[in-house]
């Protein structure tokens, strides 16, 4: 059967309507939720700048709210047409510098911090959330998840002492509801300490769920929670 001109122009516009559709929905099972204690990030060899907005309180900052696979593995930067638009949440903007601050050197306002989370993970989750709802949702869920009080009321505090890792995940399990993921860094004299706490959410990005599969963590059995 041969086709008109008309018939094969048609043909190829839907093809590409298709492969558009397909482009843009990108398919991923949950999030990770992730929190960073400012402490362990500055208490390295490298060391932290703090935000021009001055040194962050103490309590846990968002990192980020990362699309994932149900094995392990995750999508990255998948929409370069989808850039960060910071007019989309200007009116986020100080309650994102208190809750989701930079501390990368040098010193920074945060948007750049904010442009790689969108761009690199942001992106891949377009089809639940746009720009705003992303950061929205990560805002909501640090809301929820108060994991300085979760450790504080189980006696767990922020004085360079060493905890059991069993304990600092019962604790946090006990106050959020579900398991958490914990992820350790070093300081200049090799102590393992508490750095980030991973949390799992559903597609939607507004309800924690049970993790999945949760990040491997290089933890000693006892790590420290250092000051900040």
């Amino acid at each position: 059967m041969k086709l008109n001109s008309c018939s094969v122009i048609i043909i190829h516009l839907f093809v590409l309507q298709c492969l558009s559709v397909v482009c843009l929905s990108q398919d991923f099972d949950f999030f990770y939720f992730v929190q960073q204690w400012p402490g362990a990030y500055c208490d390295t060899r490298r060391s932290c700048c703090y935000p021009t907005t001055g040194k962050p309180a103490e309590e846990f900052g968002i990192h980020g709210l990362w699309p994932n696979y149900n094995d392990g593995s995750y999508p990255s930067n998948c929409d370069p047409d989808s850039s960060f638009d910071e007019s989309k949440i200007s009116d986020l903007i100080p309650t994102m510098q208190k809750e989701w601050p930079t501390l990368a050197c040098p010193s920074g306002d945060g948007f750049k911090f904010w442009d790689h989370e969108w761009t690199k993970h942001g992106t891949c989750s377009e089809s639940e959330l746009n720009e705003r709802q992303y950061f929205e949702a990560a805002i909501a869920l640090k809301g929820k998840a108060n994991l300085l009080q979760a450790l504080t009321d189980a006696g767990i505090k922020p004085n360079d002492e060493l905890y059991k890792m069993k304990e600092i995940r019962d604790a946090i399990k006990v106050a959020i509801g579900y398991t958490p993921g914990i992820e350790c860094n070093v300081d200049e004299f090799g102590t393992s300490q508490l750095y980030q706490v991973y949390l799992c959410v559903d597609t939607s990005g507004s309800d924690f769920i049970e993790c999945p599969v949760l990040p491997r963590a290089r933890c000693g059995s006892s790590i420290q929670f250092p000051k900040f």
